[in-house]
């Protein structure tokens, strides 16, 4: 199992409303994630809006990412979502800065 961390920006004046729509994720997605072998899935933010995520996948972010992109639920969340990230209007899934892993503790 691959461990994954990556990195996002949420607009500051965004933060509050972005917090609110993941207290109730479309189950919908929930379940894509769960098909794509997304395991595990955790969000962290920071007061400006930092987000930094993690998630458990069998291969890569690449692949776990590409087989979002066959979920037209996906298309949909990223959508909704595009608004809430700094940057030009793009999905987060395609902004998403993968972190180096460097140590680990079982």
């Amino acid at each position: 199992m691959k461990r994954v961390g990556f990195v996002l920006k949420v607009k500051e004046e965004k933060i509050a409303e972005y917090k609110e729509h993941h207290k109730n994720v479309w189950p919908e997605m929930l379940d894509a994630l769960r098909r794509t072998g997304w395991h595990n899935y955790s969000l962290f933010m920071r007061d400006d809006g930092l987000l930094f995520g993690y998630f458990e996948t069998p291969e890569s972010l690449d692949a776990a990412t590409e087989g979002m992109s066959h979920e037209e639920i996906n298309a949909k969340w990223q959508d909704f979502m595009a608004p809430y990230f700094e940057g030009i209007g793009a999905h987060a899934d395609k902004m998403m800065v993968e972190l180096e892993e460097v140590f680990h503790l079982d």
